[in-house]
Order: structure tokens, then sequence, then C-alpha cells
């Protein structure tokens, strides 16, 4: 009740990302129900069943992180002297703000379930992609679904979203530091250890933290483009055999997924560390006030955009590396189409990484108003502030954009043949 009270009364822009999270979340557990069809319409696939549902586990991905993004900018469920006279703590305020995504999470699972039964037939046919029930037929519309089935996989997605909401939103507590002191004749006595107050809320690593990401990403995106390379030797040339995405299913290498997999997730690791990079490369030298001010933003607000900008890479990755494949195979004819199913399971991820993004920027300049206004208290010109931000922007897409660029010909160089 009190979520719902929180809701009527929010911002535009807040209900505009909480309706995002709704149709992230209506789109994922649209794929699964789409799986369970494909399961019970081809019993004797199981294979096929199995891999349309592990496929669903990048769309979930995508929708958990848009989640906790939207869930830690949500002004309404943060701490605040209105809260705390409530007695409503840290914690509390974690879990009010993981109730809220799950409930935005139910009511997109519902609509996903209405469209999903129109598309089988069930409620009657007003949408199909090709028309005379191809739709009903890929759904499984001539098989009844399980109960049992249909309410667990509606319920995984709010569950997995709660849940990770409220792992990503609950309060740290620093670990004690001990603060030795000098007794009467110099000599150092470790005194008792000095605990720091609990933070309220999920805060950014440290600067000097964001960067320890760097050398593990490097490495699991090598392993990753290894794995596939090795994997690939003996795969067909054809893209509908490698990239058996839901909706154009076929034989699917499990080295290849699994080494996409890999050098998506180094991606990801790495862009706190990449970013923080990015800062100290604007700020080295000599700098003037520009690039001092814009390296220095870089690498306060890396761990708060690191990973939303690593999950940007990795998807652009991963559609040059699908657009190029399916290009070269298809050739002007255009023979090898991307599937309905694979679109939307596509366009979610765009969504979602896209939706990430800006939330965090959000976040990071609503983080940075004070020292904003310290700076325009200070005597500093509107002109220097946009001036930074627009290097900043700059700065990232000229060393984020050639890393893209080889990563994805470099992950599409084994099957160049």
């Amino acid at each position: 009740m009190l979520s719902l009270r929180l809701a009527r009364g929010a911002r535009p822009s807040v209900l505009l990302r909480r309706s995002l999270v709704t149709v992230a979340a209506a789109g994922a557990s649209f794929l699964l129900l789409s799986a369970l069809g494909f399961a019970s319409g081809h019993p004797d696939d199981p294979q096929g069943a199995v891999g349309r549902l592990l496929w669903c586990l990048v769309p979930l991905a995508a929708t958990v992180q848009l989640a906790i993004a939207v869930g830690r900018a949500d002004p309404s469920t943060g701490p605040g002297p209105g809260f705390a006279a409530a007695g409503v703590g840290p914690a509390r305020a974690a879990l009010l703000a993981a109730v809220s995504m799950a409930a935005a999470c139910a009511l997109g699972g519902v609509l996903a379930l209405l469209v999903f039964l129109h598309l089988r037939g069930d409620l009657g046919s007003w949408l199909d992609w090709a028309g005379s029930g191809t739709a009903g037929r890929q759904l499984g519309g001539d098989r009844s679904l399980p109960l049992a089935g249909t309410v667990t996989l509606l319920a995984v997605v709010p569950v997995v979203v709660g849940a990770a909401c409220a792992a990503g939103l609950w309060p740290r507590q620093p670990r004690a530091v001990h603060q030795p002191v000098r007794g009467p004749r110099g000599a150092r006595r470790p005194v008792a250890p000095v605990r720091a107050t609990v933070v309220t809320g999920p805060v950014a690593p440290r600067p000097h933290r964001a960067a320890s990401g760097l050398p593990w990403g490097i490495a699991l995106t090598a392993a990753g483009l290894a794995l596939q390379a090795y994997a690939s030797g003996d795969a067909p040339p054809l893209p509908d055999a490698l990239l058996a995405v839901p909706g154009r299913l076929g034989g699917n290498p499990p080295g290849v997924v699994g080494g996409w997999a890999l050098a998506a997730l180094g991606l990801v690791l790495a862009g706190p560390g990449l970013t923080h990079l990015c800062g100290r490369l604007l700020a080295v030298g000599r700098p003037g006030v520009l690039r001092l001010l814009a390296g220095r933003m870089l690498q306060q607000e890396a761990g708060l955009i690191g990973r939303p900008v690593g999950a940007l890479c990795a998807l652009a990755t991963a559609g040059f590396t699908v657009l190029e494949l399916y290009g070269r195979a298809s050739g002007p004819s255009g023979a090898h189409a991307f599937g309905p199913l694979t679109g939307l399971g596509a366009a979610l991820v765009a969504l979602c990484a896209a939706a990430t993004t800006l939330t965090t920027v959000v976040e990071a300049r609503s983080a940075r108003e004070r020292t904003t206004a310290a700076l325009v208290r200070l005597g500093a010109p509107a002109r220097l502030l946009r001036g930074a931000a627009a290097l900043r922007a700059t700065a990232l897409l000229a060393l984020l954009v050639p890393l893209v660029w080889v990563v994805a010909h470099l992950t599409a160089m084994p099957f160049h043949r």
C-alpha cells in the first residue's frame, strides 16, 4: 500500500522510469512464456525448448540491471527525515524499493500473459506477425499450457528483480579501521577500531577501487575470445548454426555461446576501470581547468556509470558482430532474416541498456549537485560546466568506440572463411 501511495505522488520522470521497468519485465516474461509455449507445442524437441529458455537469461539480466538502477535513483524510496520519523530506516527503504520494483514487474507479467494468450488464440486473435495463425503455431496454440509452469515462469521476473534490488540496495557498513597512535615516548599503540556510520543506501565504489576490476575484465574478454575462436574451428560458416536465438533455431556450438558470454561479461566488468582510465588520461600532465574538472569527475563517477557503459559496449559489440555475420551470409537477398522473437529480445536488451545508462547519468548529475553549486558560487561560468560535460562524453567515445570495433572484429574473425 505504501508503494502504491508513493507511486501516486511521484514525479512524471519517476513514473516514466517505472513504466520502462514494467515494459522490460513484460518483454522478458513474454519471452519466457514463448519458451514454454514452444515446449508444449513441440514435445519432441527438448533441446530447442531449453535453448530458447537459456536465451531468455540475457533479457532477464538486462531487466534486472534496469530495475536496480531505477530503484537506486528513485527519490521516493530513498532515506529522508519523513521515512526516519515513520520508522523506515535504510534497510526498510531498500526493501520498499525492492517491493516497488517487484510490483512493477508483476504488472508487466500480467500484460505479457494477456498478449501471449491473445497470440495463441485463447482470447481471440487480433494480432499476428505473419497471419494465418503463425503466431499460434509458434507459441503452441494447439496444446494446453501447464498451469504450474505458467505461474512459475510469470513469477521468475518479479522474484529475481525483487531479490536483486534488495541485495543491490541494501545498506553497507564499512569495515572497522584501526588507527594507531603514538604513546608518550613515540611508540605506536593500536587503539580500538573506529567504525564509520552505516551508509544509507548503495554508494558507488570509491575512485581507487573502480579500476580494480579492469584486469579481471580484460582477462575475461581475452578468455572469451580465445574460447570462441577455438570452438568455432569445426562449426559451419552459416550464422543460423552459430547464433541459435529464439525464432531461428539450429545447431549451436556451446563454446561459441560461452565465449561470447565471457567476452560480454569481461566488458561489463572492465567498464568502471575503463571510465576511470579515461578520466586519468584527461587529467594527465599539466591540465587546464577544463581538462582537470572533466577528468576528476570521470574518475569520481567511474564506479557509478562504469557498469552501464560496459554493458553498452558489450551490446554494441554483439550487435556489430551479429549484423556483420548475417550480412555476409544473406547478402543482398536478405535470406537470413531475424525471427520476431529475436527482434523482440534484441530490442528489449537495447532498451534496457540505454535506459540504465541514462538513469545512472541522471543519478550522477544529482550526486554532484553540491559540487556544481559550489563551483557556481566560486564564479565558475556555466560554459565551463557544459564544456566539461561535453569533454567527458567525447573522451569516453574516443576510448570506447575503437575498443568496441576491435573486439567485434576479433569476435567475427574466426567465421570469415
